[in-house]
């Protein structure tokens, strides 16, 4: 079973960059992969922030919100069939080679989300095949005036042993982001700057 290195020393170079996550707030998010009846892997992944809905639909749906917890540089056109474009390298601008695309596929304000990503070359062949099929579904709930869970849902992985070996590193990813959101809507600083 081949993984494109690509993956592999993106997640370390973020971890060599930016460290290991904030333990205490890791901890606060659940991560399990489940599979559907047609045998397609998702990664489910949630918390709770104690900030109010409002708070946490921003920073997911706005340039602030995005450069504030998610990335260095980004753009937002937040409608059905909008972009979000992101890029992790200040040095860098919207539009480069390093740029990422985010597909806005549809959203519920303040409920649902559901983006789709533009794999690059940097991603492995056989997830580029699969690219139609991947989405990311974010759902927000308000459970008290200041308290919101988010429940994401990486769907479209196919059951085999390359996407089950990748969920590692996605799940380690994710959560390093998770934390940096938390950190950034409750103290008003992220847990690593970008």
């Amino acid at each position: 079973m081949k993984i494109n290195l690509s993956i592999i020393f993106f997640v370390f170079f973020i971890l060599a960059v930016y460290g290991q996550p904030n333990q205490s707030l890791s901890d606060r998010i659940t991560s399990k992969i489940d599979s559907t009846s047609q045998g397609e892997l998702v990664l489910i992944q949630e918390f709770i922030v104690n900030v109010s809905i409002d708070s946490v639909w921003n920073a997911y749906t706005t340039k602030k919100g995005w450069e504030s917890w998610a990335t260095a540089k980004a753009e937002v056109n937040l409608k059905n069939g909008g972009l979000i474009r992101t890029n992790y390298n200040r040095n860098g601008k919207i539009g480069d080679s390093t740029t990422i695309v985010l597909h806005v596929k549809n959203y519920v304000p303040k409920k649902l989300i559901t983006l789709q990503a533009e794999l690059t070359k940097n991603f492995p062949a056989f997830m580029k095949i699969d690219e139609k099929d991947l989405y990311n579904l974010v759902y927000f709930e308000s459970i008290r005036p200041n308290a919101t869970k988010v429940t994401s849902y990486g769907i479209g992985y196919k059951n085999t042993e390359k996407y089950k070996s990748l969920m590692g590193f996605f799940i380690k990813g994710n959560t390093m982001s998770y934390v940096n959101l938390i950190s950034y809507l409750e103290t008003g600083k992220p847990s690593v700057n970008y």
